[in-house]
């Protein structure tokens, strides 16, 4: 079975993921983890964390991914042991030196990040004799030559399918540092190839147009069949620093794409899996390389890449099933005498028409346009918990 990998910035967050439909989560520990400005993890929040996952069967993977300089190396052995301890179920290291640690000082699963750029089959089986179970490719592969180092690698391979995608190569990229002293390498990245820029020559504009370096964000929909049918182990979903909102979509969307794969066999239109995505925030996106080289269609450069949705405009926190009333916490503009939609933890989708809302006092309140306001509306149909409110398009 291939395993679908979602991302988790806190713990709110990993528990969508995992109601939505992942099989496992990354996290980013407050320790040794790229993404340095996301709602990183303490110990504490990684024993609930495995706690809540492992009761469902699910899995936990920590990363300790930075490419560390000597000042960052410090009481690693002791916060390998303590992620050992909360049993996690794997780290995700891209430095030898943590490898080795890892095998020496605890009995962790090792997965080696993306950050190696394991980019062919003699990397691969390297990495796996010295103990890593499990290689997270560089993204500059196609589905082919995946495909190809499955048959050829005794590693499980795992292989992102959805997120951004880094304009240097598998994103060890020194833009942020050098230009605003921030180190991607080591949790800092400030997205410098997202920034607009123009090009001079001796001082003199050369270009009128304003460009970026940045490609468009990854979206392996139509390639999900073929790598799963080619026996790679897990599909990464890319985005801690994400919404609620785009995990559960993103997550869901996947989930039923495999399932249906799984259940029917090949997939004929994608139309329906790519209507839901879209309905979550999002920049603009493509295959990647996942078809072969990519060409200029596949890049930004001086496209408007943002795509803001307000879609979401509610999320469930509890259901009377008797008098049909959900009490829900505001996250978006809406109004009564709209068209509304739920997103089920299953992934399914019900509309209903809301033609009346209160608040906790009972009073009636036409319009939701407080943040976090807490409401009371009535719902047609079972609701669960963390069920996803949005505009009904």
């Amino acid at each position: 079975m291939t395993e679908l990998l979602a991302p988790a910035g806190d713990l709110e967050k990993l528990k969508i993921a995992l109601m939505y439909g992942a099989d496992a989560v990354f996290i980013g520990g407050t320790d040794f983890s790229l993404r340095a400005r996301a709602s990183n993890f303490t110990l504490d929040d990684i024993a609930e964390a495995t706690r809540f996952a492992h009761e469902r069967g699910k899995k936990v993977y920590v990363t300790t991914n930075i490419i560390p300089h000597n000042e960052d190396l410090p009481g690693l052995i002791e916060y390998l042991k303590a992620l050992e301890e909360r049993h996690v179920d794997a780290i995700i290291s891209a430095s030898p030196y943590m490898v080795d640690m890892a095998h020496q000082h605890t009995q962790l699963e090792v997965h080696l990040s993306t950050q190696q750029s394991a980019s062919n089959t003699e990397t691969v089986n390297f990495w796996y004799q010295r103990g890593v179970k499990r290689v997270v490719l560089a993204r500059e592969l196609s589905k082919h030559v995946i495909a190809e180092m499955v048959k050829k690698t005794e590693a499980d391979l795992e292989v992102f399918i959805h997120g951004g995608m880094c304009m240097s190569f598998s994103g060890r990229c020194s833009l942020s540092n050098n230009m605003t002293d921030r180190d991607a390498n080591r949790g800092g990245c400030a997205h410098s190839c997202r920034w607009n820029y123009t090009m001079y020559r001796a001082n003199e504009k050369v270009s009128e147009e304003m460009f970026s370096m940045s490609s468009k964000d990854l979206e392996a929909l139509e390639q999900i069949p073929f790598l799963m049918d080619a026996g790679v182990k897990s599909l990464k979903i890319e985005g801690r620093m994400k919404s609620l909102h785009y995990i559960a979509t993103v997550v869901s969307t996947y989930r039923k794409l495999m399932d249906d794969h799984l259940k029917y066999g090949q997939i004929h239109d994608f139309m329906p899996y790519l209507i839901e995505l879209e309905k979550a925030e999002n920049r603009l996106t493509s295959h990647g390389f996942l078809e072969g080289l990519p060409g200029p269609e596949q890049q930004l450069f001086s496209m408007r890449s943002e795509q803001p949705s307000q879609l979401f405009v509610g999320l469930i926190q509890s259901y009377d099933p008797i008098t049909q009333i959900a009490i829900i916490e505001q996250r978006n503009h809406f109004e009564i005498n709209s068209n509304l939609e739920v997103l089920l933890t299953d992934g399914s989708v019900k509309t209903f028409y809301l033609d009346e809302m209160h608040d906790l006092e009972d009073t009636p309140t036409p319009v939701a346009r407080h943040p976090k306001q807490i409401l009371k509306i009535k719902i047609p149909f079972q609701v669960e918990p963390y069920a996803m409110i949005r505009k009904a398009s």
